[in-house]
């Protein structure tokens, strides 16, 4: 029998030119064009699966769900196997291209051997379910994570927000063993596909040597780190106002339970506590939604007659008739908000619990940032359906976010009034910032923390240590209360047992910025960028739209460089929109012992 021998990454890889159609009997053309057709018919059942079992927790829907996965990550596996025959060929762009993209076609690798991916399609498919179907009880009372999210955004009380806190993560110690098992397959699976571990492999994803995207996201953390820092200073300073020095030293860190975020990642639902200038254009959207009586499907309807003016077609009926837009009463869902494009792209759906909130008024606005962008690109062939790179795809929905500004909320009847004294400015910023600008190093540190148990710097032993050391020296946060190797405060976040990489969230927050000042150029904005909106601006939209219709087709360089004429990531976009707010946290902050 012959056989073929290549090397990736220092991994001999024997191949059967019979089992596996050899490069003689197929060129790397005819081999993209099949896996693309192959790859079109696979996805249409992983995708039902994977919905069906993400708003039906039941044992049954695991199992679908679970064998979707394994035969997904067979014919992966498979098709990897055959493309390392074209590996050392000169290969159209094109088609070279296509076959890297293919090889990274999975954010969890399995290993080749039949049981130990069954094992690992299994462990991935009952992690997340524990996490959706995760309860804290005490007695015969029990709450979910919405229920225990609802005292963390509006408990001001230090013991009872303690509580919930500590409740939540009570889901997550039985996942430990789990998890790390899960480690150990898809490190498996990774070495298989010629990375030396998971985490290489995700950061090989970005058009960019592992190395150089290391060095990338550190260079963009220290751009922004100076306004998280006077942010964090100027927020333990209040919050120690409120609950006292001994519960908020103001020399350290910042107890994780009272920032009105289950996981201290967003700080926006403690405004009431650090607005600037209480009163002044007040932005309570929640009023407005409440007196008004919005359904959820009428916040989407907001969300997309947004994207509408931009020049976008309305959302399919099949959108509307298909969506989980509240969390039903008869079964276990997952509600963590998604957006999915099944069938390619032609069967656009969102999955949410939505609840009367500005918050998640934001959250839907985002969310049909993917659909339109998975829409957009629909027609480029499947292996390119996808964004330029991930950071892109979370980029979209949030750019969208940054014009919905207090004139764009007074416009659709939102809110009353738009007054822009420098006042309001500065407490709109704020307001923002506690949301954009505190989530910055939490999405630095999650795949940062994935990237050292991957590799094995972190050890099993030490997954809760490293955690809150990450934390720590990121957010300047600490936990209530001690924790332990006991505990697995990782699982209590649901990217972590969903295996959702995180990097893609911390990217979002950059390239929004830079999108959004590239757009009000072309709007023709006049003023400070935080008081542009493009709705209605159809050049915008238009513009935006030839980026996001390319997909992943070209590298993310070449998409970025279409909007904002430039090639490189840039937060310095950032700094330019919280100038006001900057300037105001300085001199808040004069006199106070910053750091920790």
């Amino acid at each position: 029998m012959k056989k073929l021998i290549t090397m990736v990454a220092g991994i001999v890889i024997v191949l059967s030119a019979c089992s596996d159609r050899a490069a003689t009997d197929e060129t790397a053309k005819e081999f993209v064009a099949r896996a693309n057709v192959e790859l079109a018919e696979l996805s249409i059942e992983t995708d039902a699966a994977s919905w069906v079992r993400a708003t039906y927790i039941t044992r049954d829907t695991a199992i679908i769900a679970a064998a979707a996965r394994e035969k997904y990550a067979k014919w992966h596996s498979n098709m990897v196997r055959q493309a390392l025959q074209y590996e050392g060929l000169e290969l159209a762009p094109e088609t070279r291209r296509a076959i890297d993209l293919l090889k990274l076609g999975t954010s969890l690798p399995t290993p080749s051997d039949p049981a130990k991916r069954k094992e690992l399609t299994m462990i991935a498919t009952e992690l997340t379910g524990m996490y959706g179907a995760g309860r804290y009880c005490k007695g015969t009372d029990c709450r979910g994570l919405d229920e225990l999210e609802d005292v963390l955004f509006n408990s001001r009380d230090f013991d009872e927000l303690e509580d919930a806190w500590i409740g939540w993560r009570t889901i997550s110690p039985p996942m430990r063993e789990k998890y790390e098992r899960y480690v150990e397959l898809v490190n498996e699976g990774a070495n298989e596909l010629g990375y030396s571990d998971l985490g290489e492999m995700w950061r090989a994803g970005f058009d960019m040597s592992p190395a150089e995207f290391t060095d990338e996201a550190s260079r963009l953390w220290e751009q922004v780190k100076p306004l998280y820092s006077e942010l964090h200073c100027a927020v333990r300073a209040r919050l120690g106002e409120y609950y006292g020095a001994d519960k908020v030293p103001q020399d350290g860190l910042i107890p994780a339970h009272i920032l009105g975020n289950m996981w201290a990642q967003e700080w926006s639902f403690i405004y009431d506590i650090m607005e600037p200038y209480p009163g002044v254009a007040d932005l309570d959207v929640d009023s407005a939604l409440r007196t008004k009586n919005y359904s959820p499907q009428e916040m989407v309807r907001s969300a997309e007659n947004f994207y509408v003016s931009l020049g976008m077609e309305r959302l399919p009926d099949t959108f509307w008739e298909r969506s989980q837009f509240s969390k039903p009463r008869d079964r276990d869902v997952v509600c963590h908000a998604s957006a999915w494009g099944l069938d390619g792209g032609n069967d656009l759906r969102i999955k949410m619990c939505i609840k009367q909130t500005y918050d998640e008024l934001r959250v839907i606005y985002h969310e049909l940032g993917h659909n339109y962008y998975q829409s957009a690109y629909k027609d480029q062939a499947p292996l390119f359906r996808g964004g330029a790179q991930s950071g892109f795809h979370e980029a979209i929905g949030d750019t969208i976010t940054l014009s919905m500004t207090p004139q764009y909320l007074q416009d659709v009847g939102l809110i009353g009034s738009a007054a822009e004294s420098e006042q309001a400015v500065i407490n709109g910023q704020m307001q923002l910032a506690l949301d954009k600008i505190a989530f910055l190093p939490f999405a630095k540190l999650i795949d940062e923390w994935r990237w050292g148990v991957f590799s094995g710097e972190i050890a099993p032993q030490d997954y809760n240590k490293a955690w809150w050391e990450l934390r720590t020296r990121y957010q300047g946060i600490a936990p209530p209360v001690e924790r332990s190797e006991a505990n697995f405060d990782p699982g209590a976040k649901y990217h972590i047992p969903a295996n959702v990489s995180y990097t893609r969230y911390f990217l979002a927050r950059i390239l929004q910025f830079q999108f959004q000042r590239a757009l009000c150029e072309t709007a023709g904005h006049e003023g400070d960028l935080a008081s542009c909106s493009i709705y209605g601006n159809k050049e915008a939209g238009d513009k935006f739209l030839a980026m996001m219709a390319s997909g992943q087709s070209e590298p993310w360089q070449d998409a970025l460089e279409k909007l904002t004429g430039t090639r490189e990531m840039d937060a310095t976009a950032i700094i330019d929109y919280f100038a006001p707010l900057m300037s105001y946290l300085k001199e808040q902050n004069a006199g106070r012992e910053c750091g920790w």
